[in-house]
């Protein structure tokens, strides 16, 4: 069976979203496609930060910025792999910003800053409020206002070429029903993340070990990059990620933070309270949000401790590539080992356990009072271990001298974890042209044939907070619109 509609977006992530708003509010008659059973995609996992200039956040602060000046900072995240990025693309993005940001105002998300990172010459960084789900609750509402059909649970098997044309896509059909094609007037849109829960993908870009770490979302499995290379598509920057990093384990319970409705009432009032209240009494409920969400920092292994796996035993030097090796151990987790030495120093600046840049530090008795269930305690390492149902001997020998450095020593003990090894985002997307559609080997547009976000990175480097959910609505938006124009005139 056969259905024909206008527009075709397949993922329903941030990417995917904003690519069928455009699309439907442009006339298209626009589905949009989702395998999960609920929409977000990775950008519902996300932290929640959207780069950009010209904002009225920053004109609120007097900060007179522009997207060139914006695009002459980028690579300067990127360094040594600047020269491998897409400044075409890169153009693209930073020129689509200003608007694009209006746009996620418009559809009724808050932000809170803009916020400092170097080697950005202004403040450009902007947080979502209350959460990261803020921005699927309010593109969904507006998607559906525009008539968008979403359909979730719904798997594409394959794209459906018709020449030299993507025509639609071949859905994956339900037990004992029949297969369903949708054609698509105008074009398809890919917008279905990357590939960090994709071994196969993940073992021929990136290597072995690689294909063994898990991701922080776990269905973003390459499905439209590999669609589109069985056309003749190509993946480029597939060997680069975020990751592998260290994480601690999500706790049982969401903190409240991630929790909190995504009204606006509700985003509104976050966004007053951190411009009036002072941040001593807002502090608490940050490091709700830092103990839970981000890594522990790398330092600490400069500065003594050890990585420890189920057994209690050490697996290599920590300081070279731990994330790599922590996914060969008993149940892929591990413990951060340190001694009071070490705690005392992790309870102040500059020496903190975790950090969202521009926002908050979080120290050690910040996890002691936020995560009792990835801090243990013990006077002694015979004691942890036994506290962990670790080998008492493994742990001692752990924490003894080596590389040159000195024992753990000194009680009481604390053990850090779980942890785990984890990609957040990988860089590996489809080769793409400034018009978003999908090049072949050489260099050709596939006819009928768009993609977005992660999908469409195209070998553009998001390095930096805040550049890959700007990718995402900013190639989102314009896809839909390109999309919408070509049903127009077919």
């Amino acid at each position: 069976m056969i259905e024909l509609v206008d527009v075709i977006v397949v993922g329903g992530g941030g990417a995917g979203l904003a690519a069928a708003i455009e699309a439907a509010e442009s006339g298209a008659r626009t589905v949009l496609l989702e395998k999960n059973q609920s929409l977000g995609g990775t950008t519902a996992w996300s932290i929640g930060s959207v780069t950009a200039t010209q904002t009225p956040h920053q004109r609120r602060k007097g900060i007179a910025d522009e997207p060139l000046h914006h695009w002459e900072d980028m690579p300067g995240f990127a360094g040594e792999l600047a020269p491998r990025d897409n400044a075409a693309l890169r153009r693209v993005l930073c020129d689509a910003m200003p608007e694009t940001f209006q746009w996620l105002l418009d559809s009724g998300i808050c932000f809170y800053g803009p916020m400092p990172e170097p080697p950005h010459r202004q403040p450009r960084m902007h947080n979502v409020l209350p959460n990261s789900r803020a921005f699927i609750y309010h593109l969904e509402r507006r998607a559906r206002s525009a008539g968008v059909d979403i359909r979730l649970g719904v798997r594409v098997a394959s794209l459906d070429l018709n020449g030299d044309r993507v025509r639609g896509v071949v859905l994956e059909p339900e037990m004992g029903a029949e297969r369903l094609t949708l054609h698509a007037r105008g074009d398809v849109v890919l917008a279905a993340g990357d590939f960090t829960s994709d071994p196969a993908l993940k073992h021929r870009f990136m290597g072995p070990r690689e294909a063994n770490v898990d991701a922080v979302n776990a269905t973003a499995t390459g499905d439209g990059q590999r669609m589109a290379e069985a056309l003749g598509g190509t993946i480029l920057n597939g060997d680069l990620a975020l990751g592998p990093e260290i994480r601690f384990i999500a706790p049982a319970q969401e903190n409240f933070l991630r929790r909190l409705p995504p009204w606006r009432w509700l985003a509104l009032g976050m966004q007053w309270a951190l411009d009036h209240v002072p941040m001593t009494l807002l502090r608490p409920f940050m490091m709700k949000f830092l103990t839970t969400m981000l890594a522990p920092a790398t330092a600490l292994f400069e500065d003594g401790a050890r990585l420890v796996n189920q057994k209690g035993e050490r697996f290599g030097d920590e300081r070279q590539g731990p994330s790599l090796r922590l996914p060969d151990q008993p149940g892929k987790v591990g413990w951060i080992l340190i001694d009071a030495a070490i705690a005392q120093r992790y309870q102040a600046w500059p020496h903190f356990i975790s950090t969202a840049p521009g926002i908050a530090y979080a120290y050690l008795d910040d996890y002691r009072r936020n995560r009792p269930d990835v801090f243990t305690e013990a006077p002694t390492l015979a004691e942890l271990a036994q506290r962990l149902g670790m080998n008492s001997a493994a742990l001692e020998r752990s924490g003894a001298e080596s590389e040159g450095r000195p024992a753990l020593s000194q009680g009481p003990y604390i053990a850090l974890g779980p942890v785990r090894s984890v990609f957040v985002h990988s860089e590996g997307g489809l080769r793409v042209d400034e018009m978003h559609r999908v090049l072949d080997q050489q260099g050709t547009p596939i006819a009928g044939l768009r993609a977005a976000g992660s999908t469409g990175q195209g070998g553009l480097l998001l390095k930096g907070h805040g550049h890959h959910l700007a990718w995402a609505f900013a190639s989102g938006r314009r896809s839909g619109q390109l999309a919408a124009d070509a049903a127009r005139t077919s």
